[in-house]
């Protein structure tokens, strides 16, 4: 790491597209738009848009983190995605509840969002020993 908490580039403007979790972000967006395809139709300026829009922000935020400087920066992207991954979690949940899919049917996405929410826990805690361990 360089002074003042910059990160060194790390082989071009597009490695996050080799990046584990923005893969699974990708596929996470795919298994929530085919999720939200059957939603009732009223809903398509509702809650279709807001969980396709939370979810679209997830690997959006992933890659905004690693295109920055510092590794503050990349934190604070990654938290963004985080909450944005949870908000996901609560919209499908709630999806189930309004019976507008069955739990089968977000079974691939919630696949998906457990396993991000793995992947950027570990990563943001190894960005927090970077800086020093601060919590967001």
């Amino acid at each position: 790491m360089r002074q003042g908490g910059e990160r060194k580039e790390q082989g071009g403007e597009d490695r996050f597209r080799q990046s584990i979790g923005w893969l699974r972000a990708m596929d996470l967006c795919e298994a929530v738009y085919r999720v939200t395809r059957n939603f009732p139709k009223d809903e398509l300026f509702g809650l279709t848009s807001q969980l396709r829009r939370a979810a679209v922000s997830i690997p959006s935020n992933i890659a905004e983190g690693q295109g920055r400087l510092s590794t503050g920066e990349m934190l604070q992207f990654f938290g963004h995605a985080r909450g944005s991954l949870q908000e996901v979690q609560t919209q499908l949940a709630l999806s189930i509840r309004l019976g507008y899919c069955t739990p089968q049917d977000v079974a691939t996405a919630s696949s998906f969002c457990d396993e991000l929410q793995r992947i950027l826990g570990a990563a943001i805690t190894t960005l927090r020993k970077k800086r020093g361990g601060e919590r967001l």
